[in-house]
């Protein structure tokens, strides 16, 4: 009992991490279709290695400030704001940092440390979804992430 429990648990933080990252990566191409930033996007894609490495910590340079911001209204006692915050800062660092991965992971892959980094990542991640890939909760997100998945794209061509 206690097994199925930690396993369904496991299972949504695994489908919250993938749900998260894909619907703010579509976000994120949606906004540079809004913004025209084509001419952007084609740079990145032939950044050369350290301009990559420079385009995807520049996110996390900008974001930092922000998440000590809520660590000290936290531990300040102004607990909704920090976690307000905090959660509007993930989300938007994850946006940023979902788009240009997606943009620069050819060139940051040429760093054999970041290659490191990059496949024990995903090793991991591919040995959660193979761990949870047959419990009835992954199977049901399955089904409603493709249902989701046409409905958001429907409502993007509407605002596009």
């Amino acid at each position: 009992m206690i097994k199925k429990g930690l396993l369904s648990f496991f299972a949504l933080l695994v489908i919250f991490e993938e749900w998260l990252w894909d619907a703010l990566a579509i976000l994120g191409q949606w906004f540079s279709r809004v913004l025209h930033l084509e001419k952007f996007d084609a740079w990145l894609i032939s950044a050369s290695p350290n301009q990559a490495l420079l385009a995807f910590l520049i996110p996390l340079i900008i974001i930092t400030p922000f998440n000590l911001l809520a660590i000290f209204l936290l531990t300040h006692g102004a607990i909704v704001q920090g976690i307000a915050l905090e959660i509007a800062v993930k989300l938007v660092g994850t946006l940023l940092i979902a788009r240009i991965f997606r943009l620069v992971k050819t060139a940051l892959l040429t760093f054999a440390w970041f290659a490191k980094i990059y496949h024990a990542v995903t090793d991991v991640l591919h040995w959660a979804h193979q761990l949870i890939q047959h419990t009835q909760i992954y199977q049901a997100s399955l089904k409603l992430k493709a249902t989701i998945k046409i409905q958001a794209a429907k409502l993007l061509k509407i605002f596009s």
